[in-house]
């Protein structure tokens, strides 16, 4: 006869505190799991789940596994969390969010308020704003993407989508940006919509309002709101291919230490505006921790593929030779601790409503919705003063590049 599966006993323990595990006999849960770190309220565990990690934290109304197996390691679950099925590694998922059978979600991924996708979607190094809606059969890695107002109005991306963010070169200096973290954060922006049968080919900027149509393979830019966009087939090539020319480099550095700045804005978000929310959830504490850590993975991961690149560049203007001599100072301007003290702390008129919206139990997408338009005028000219001060920083060290000018 065999024994007792691993875990069984914190499985039983969980089920007399009020967890709801219909067969504990075949949960596998690590011996390392803290089962302080699990809700009894109203949490649901279904068969065949394995929940490992000593980070991992599984809040009230969380729901494992109604599609098939979960695996779960080290990831930070907030209230009713509905994860269906499939393999999850140090993410977060905050209140709402879902995903469906044959997720595939790995590190650096923070999926916020309702987001989530259905069956079959690979993420990684992924943030989606609320609302946010993935299809099936998605590969949508080194993305962050905002827009919509609610679950009725959300940006989307239809099925079978892929971010391509691996170049023949070996490059993943491909981050992209669907919409913008200071408008996106006010939950008042029209939605994106990326076609089904389409891609992206990394790094873009998306701006709020777009449109791409089914079966676009979009390559460039769209930072005008609003627009509809079909890409033609493209023309047939064949001709020597030089590695790693990197003709368009300074438009390449932009974007990433765009995307980093928008990152930095994110985290003081987080640190100041979100923070009293987190604070009235049962380990919400626990969850908002894992969330800068997400954002600081995220960091660490476009800081690394940025290092990368430069390894490989050809120092041969003035320009390159710049980027080459100071990218370690340059990347060092890209991080949270060199925000000048008076941007640190959010306008008053933005804090105070979300405070006392707080304090009063309001959830947090309901209180920043309801928000006045000074208040979120006032607070998405916050964040766009952190990430343009991160910009220029940046740009001062590497001046023959020229970058922002056209901005």
């Amino acid at each position: 006869m065999h024994g007792k599966p691993r875990g069984f006993d914190k499985a039983i323990q969980l089920i007399e505190r009020g967890v709801d595990i219909p067969n504990p006999w075949s949960l596998d849960i690590g011996d390392e799991v803290d089962i302080d770190r699990i809700s009894a309220d109203g949490v649901t565990i279904h068969p065949g789940c394995r929940i490992h990690g000593a980070g991992t934290v599984i809040s009230a109304g969380v729901v494992l596994g109604e599609e098939g197996p979960v695996t779960l390691q080290d990831c930070r679950l907030g209230p009713d969390v509905r994860l269906k099925a499939g393999y999850f590694h140090r993410a977060v998922f905050l209140q709402g969010a879902s995903m469906g059978l044959g997720a595939h979600v790995r590190e650096g991924t923070l999926l916020e308020e309702q987001s989530g996708g259905a069956h079959t979607v690979g993420l990684k190094q992924t943030i989606l704003f609320p609302y946010v809606t993935l299809g099936s059969l998605i590969n949508f890695c080194d993305v962050l993407m905002a827009g919509g107002t609610s679950r009725k109005d959300h940006s989307e991306v239809g099925s079978s989508y892929i971010h391509f963010n691996f170049t023949p070169d070996g490059n993943k200096t491909t981050a992209s940006l669907f919409g913008d973290v200071p408008r996106g954060v006010m939950l008042d922006q029209p939605p994106i919509f990326l076609g089904g049968q389409g891609g992206t080919v990394g790094p873009v900027q998306v701006g709020f309002g777009t449109v791409v149509g089914a079966g676009s393979i979009l390559r460039d830019d769209v930072r005008e709101d609003g627009l509809l966009v079909l890409t033609p087939p493209t023309d047939g090539v064949r001709r020597p291919n030089t590695p790693r020319r990197y003709k368009r480099l300074a438009p390449l550095l932009e974007k990433n230490v765009g995307y980093l700045a928008s990152l930095i804005a994110l985290e003081t978000w987080y640190r100041t505006v979100r923070r009293p929310f987190f604070a009235a959830q049962e380990l919400g504490d626990l969850v908002l921790e894992g969330a800068l850590e997400m954002l600081a993975c995220a960091r660490a991961e476009r800081t690394k593929r940025l290092a990368a690149l430069v390894a490989t560049i050809e120092p041969d203007t003035a320009g390159r030779r710049q980027l080459v001599e100071r990218h370690v100072e340059l990347l060092a301007a890209c991080t949270p601790d060199q925000v000048p003290d008076a941007l640190r702390t959010p306008p008053s008129v933005l804090l105070d409503p979300l405070a006392t919206a707080a304090a009063a139990g309001t959830a947090y997408t309901a209180a920043v919705r309801d928000l006045a338009a000074p208040a979120k005028e006032a607070g998405t000219a916050w964040l766009q003063a952190i990430i343009d001060d991160t910009g220029a920083r940046a740009a001062a060290l590497v001046p023959d590049m020229g970058l922002f000018e056209a901005d």
